[in-house]
């Protein structure tokens, strides 16, 4: 089977699936603040990076930490409208590729995003909010990477599975 009729059958649109992933997966809602569009963004071109039934599911599973992230986040040091940006949420395997991704990746299984941050302060104050939320309500994550770049740019790569987490903690120069 391939993926278009994996999320074909998910969205009961069978058309919605060769249609612009960017505008037309907008309205699909993972959770209250993130859609399916924004959790499968890419800048790899001409290249299908559309999930199947399971992947989706994981997505979901992720967007809830997103959502506590999120509100959260604005409660200490937002103004209740301060939104967590995605930078790479699912990626395809042909995606993954193209990006360098590792080829085990959870990117591959939609269990992880790399949130975008302004800088190491802003990256410290989201782990820790996903830190205390794993401790407060005894669930784990797989992976919590604080991550920079070669040209200094920071970033928040967060991972959940739906069992096997590692509680995996580090920073990361790439």
């Amino acid at each position: 089977m391939n993926q278009k009729m994996y999320l074909s059958e998910h969205l009961a649109l069978p058309s919605e699936a060769t249609l612009s992933q960017t505008s037309k997966l907008d309205g699909v809602r993972l959770s209250p603040h993130f859609s399916l569009a924004e959790m499968t963004v890419t800048n790899v071109k001409n290249v299908s990076n559309l999930p199947g039934p399971e992947e989706i599911e994981n997505l979901k599973r992720l967007c809830g930490w997103l959502e506590h992230l999120r509100d959260m986040y604005n409660i200490l040091y937002g103004n209740g409208k301060v939104p967590i940006v995605i930078n790479s949420g699912f990626r395809s395997p042909e995606v993954n590729k193209k990006v360098g991704g590792s080829p085990t990746s959870n990117h591959l299984t939609g269990c992880a995003a790399d949130i975008k941050v302004f800088g190491i302060e802003q990256a410290m104050r989201y782990a820790v909010i996903l830190l205390n939320y794993a401790d407060n309500t005894m669930q784990e994550f797989d992976e919590l990477l604080i991550e920079r770049s070669k040209k200094g740019t920071y970033w928040v790569h967060f991972a959940v599975r739906a069992e096997g987490n590692r509680r995996r903690v580090m920073f990361l120069q790439t």
